[in-house]
């Protein structure tokens, strides 16, 4: 067994101001959710029902669950050190095993799945509570207390693997409850309390940055459906005009996540007082409905690709409006906790996709596309006008300089 020493070496070295970069290692397991996104929309995409949406959400929060649980173990443990390196390795393992059973989950696949997750992420917190050296008090009973909330779920997952129907997911979703409630609760168990804030502390920018990683992961996994369609379908006025479109949309959300918010986000949550209680909010449960916006978006524009004249069915209409919407309000919230106010051109947008609603069923398939495209490229030109002349007023008088871009991001 190693020493309290080596068990301490583990943990990342965290300097004062100083950035702690994403590792190679950890951009390796990253692919692996590369996989399990394409996995996630195609599912959708082949049951779009309510059941299977209902279905497809719960892989979707289990997917992300599992994935940012690690980020923040990564963020506390050093991926540069072997033994942490060898366990992303088998994390990596259980989330190609994971991915592979998504599409088949609620059917003969089911126990595959739940073994897979319970195995993640029990197994990576028992790797952490044994990583850390009994010195370190704090981290120690963190660890201890995720690892009773993780237990208890991985009861109701392994239960439902072998459950059938309805029950699997009255189960599964049971598990969800408690993993989503544990941070609320701040891992809350009977004796010994509840984690302060401070036992969460985290290194800002490398959260930030992982967090903005799995974003490009499925802005990417959207583009490579796109153009894998466009490939596949015989290239008419439309489909090109299709495939541009969804080009474009994919763009301007690269364009109103990355262009002033993941920085003014990163540099906020590196100088902030309590990182943890950040991470959690702005980090753990916000960025959700950005990467569900972003998949339901690629889910639409397939479905344009294929059909993009006519008359919009309610599945075209639910996921061309759903995505872009979903993806606005996770964006304005997240914006919200680092700015203190929120951005006027993403509640624009908002409120101009929900009316879009009321008549998209009139529309083709690609008017649609094109329409909910243009409200996009309006809120990102709209938000990057709006902070440049707030930062251009927010100027001395006479100066030539222009000020920070943290300070331009924070008016």
């Amino acid at each position: 067994m190693a020493s309290n020493t080596e068990r301490g070496a583990l943990f990342r070295a965290i300097q004062p101001k100083q950035h702690s970069r994403v590792t190679y290692a950890e951009l390796l397991f990253d692919l692996v959710f590369v996989f399990a996104v394409t996995q996630i929309s195609h599912t959708l995409l082949g049951r779009f029902t309510p059941l299977g949406a209902l279905q497809t959400t719960l892989l979707f929060l289990a997917v992300w669950w599992v994935w940012v649980y690690t980020s923040w173990i990564t963020n506390w443990l050093d991926p540069e050190r072997t033994p942490v390196r060898l366990l992303l390795f088998l994390l990596m393992l259980g989330g190609l095993v994971l991915s592979t059973s998504i599409p088949k989950a609620f059917e003969n696949r089911g126990l595959w799945f739940a073994l897979a997750y319970a195995a993640m992420q029990v197994g990576r917190t028992v790797f952490f509570l044994r990583s850390t050296p009994p010195g370190r008090t704090p981290a120690r009973m963190n660890a201890v207390r995720i690892l009773v909330w993780l237990s208890m779920s991985a009861i109701f997952w392994i239960a439902g693997g072998f459950a059938q129907g309805h029950a699997r997911l009255l189960l599964w979703a049971l598990a969800l409850v408690i993993e989503y409630v544990s941070p609320a609760a701040r891992f809350w168990i009977p004796k010994y309390g509840a984690s302060s804030i401070e036992d969460w502390a985290v290194e800002g920018g490398h959260m930030a940055e992982r967090c903005a990683g799995f974003i490009i992961i499925a802005l990417g996994e959207s583009i490579v459906v796109t153009g894998a369609t466009f490939a596949d379908l015989t290239w008419t006025a439309e489909t090109v005009v299709a495939f541009a479109s969804a080009f474009v949309g994919s763009l301007a959300m690269w364009w109103i996540y990355f262009h002033k918010g993941a920085e003014a986000g990163s540099e906020l949550i590196s100088n902030s007082s309590e990182p943890g209680r950040l991470a959690r909010l702005a980090y753990t449960y916000l960025h959700m409905p950005i990467v569900a916006g972003i998949i339901l978006s690629a889910v639409a524009d397939e479905l344009v690709l294929q059909h993009p004249e006519g008359h919009a069915d309610l599945r075209t209409v639910l996921s061309a409006i759903g995505g872009p919407l979903l993806f606005l309000i996770g964006t304005i919230l997240f914006k919200y906790t680092i700015r203190g106010w929120l951005q006027l051109s993403h509640g624009a947008g908002i409120i101009a996709l929900c009316a879009l609603g009321w008549f998209a069923g009139a529309l083709s398939p690609l008017m649609l596309s094109i329409v909910t495209s243009a409200l996009m490229i309006v809120v990102a030109a709209w938000e990057s006008i709006s902070l440049r002349s707030t930062a251009a007023e927010s100027r001395p008088a006479g100066s030539g300089a222009e000020k920070p871009q943290s300070e331009a991001t924070s008016a």
